[in-house]
C-alpha cells in the first residue's frame, strides 16, 4: 500500500519510519511513504501558504489554492483530513481501510485548513481525540500505523487476533513470569497468575473473558453498555 502525507513539515513524518517494524515493511515492499509540501505550488513568490480568514479571527489558514494544486495529483487516492471537529478514528476504520491500495493524509497546520478544500476533496475526515494539536502529522501518523499493521504479513496475523476491540472489548491484561522488584529498600516477589501458567487453555480462554470484562468495567464502561459479547460475571 502507499501512503502519502501533505505535510508543510515532511522532516516531521520521515523519521517515524525509520525503525521496527513499518521499517521493515517498507523494505519488503509491502509500504511505500511518500510526502508532499503544498508549499512547492504556492503561486505567491514568498511561497506563502497562509492566508487571513474571512470575517475576521485570531490566527491564519492554509489557503486554498497550494492544497488544490497538490492534491489534483491525488485523484485516484482516498484522501483522508484530520480534524479535531471530526468523528472518532475506530479500529473498525483501520481494519477497512487497509484493504485500500493508496490513501493521502492531509495534515492541517495554523488554525487549520480552509473548509473549501476539504469539501472539495475530502473521502473521509477523522479525529484522533478531543483535544487541538499544532498540527495533523501527528494525527496522520497514528492512522497511517494504525491501518499500515493490518495489512497482511506486516505483522504476524495471529498476532491481531487478540486485541482490544475486537468484539468490542479490550484485551486481556498480560503477565510474564513471576519477578522480585525492590523500591524503596524493600523486596517484593510478583507472581503470575497461576492459571495461566499450568497451560489449560479451556480455563485461560474463560479468565481471560473475565479479565477483559473486569477492564472494560474500569475503564470503558461504554464499551459494556452498547455490547452483548459478555456476560456479566
Amino acid at each position: 500500500m502507499k501512503f502519502n502525507f501533505i505535510t508543510l513539515f515532511p522532516e516531521l513524518i520521515s523519521p517515524y519510519f525509520n525503525a521496527s517494524i513499518l521499517k521493515n515493511a517498507i523494505n519488503n515492499n509491502l509500504l511505500e511513504i511518500h510526502c508532499d509540501n503544498p508549499r512547492e505550488y504556492s503561486l505567491n513568490k514568498h511561497k506563502k501558504v497562509d492566508d487571513y480568514k474571512i470575517g475576521g479571527g485570531a490566527g491564519m489558514l492554509m489557503s486554498a489554492q497550494p492544497l488544490f494544486d497538490c492534491l489534483k495529483n491525488y485523484k485516484n487516492s482516498h484522501i483522508i483530513f484530520l480534524s479535531p471537529v471530526a468523528k472518532s478514528f475506530k479500529q473498525i476504520d483501520a481494519k477497512r481501510l487497509a484493504l485500500k491500495d493508496e490513501i493521502t493524509f492531509v495534515c492541517g497546520r495554523y488554525e487549520g485548513i480552509d473548509e473549501r478544500v476539504i469539501e472539495y476533496f475530502a473521502n473521509e475526515v477523522f479525529s484522533i481525540g478531543d483535544y487541538i494539536l499544532t498540527g495533523g502529522e501527528l494525527a496522520a501518523l497514528c492512522l497511517c500505523d494504525s491501518i499500515a499493521r493490518n495489512i497482511p504479513n506486516v505483522i504476524k496475523q495471529e498476532s491481531l487476533i487478540e486485541e482490544s476491540f475486537e468484539d468490542d472489548f479490550l484485551e486481556a491484561p498480560a503477565f510474564t513470569k513471576p519477578f522480585e522488584f525492590e523500591f524503596k529498600e524493600k523486596r517484593k516477589k510478583f507472581y503470575s497468575i497461576s492459571s495461566l501458567i499450568k497451560g489449560n487453555h479451556a480455563k485461560i480462554k474463560i479468565l481471560k473473558n473475565q479479565l477483559s470484562l473486569c477492564k472494560c468495567k474500569f475503564h470503558r464502561p461504554d464499551l459494556l453498555a452498547k455490547s452483548s459479547n459478555f456476560k456479566d460475571i
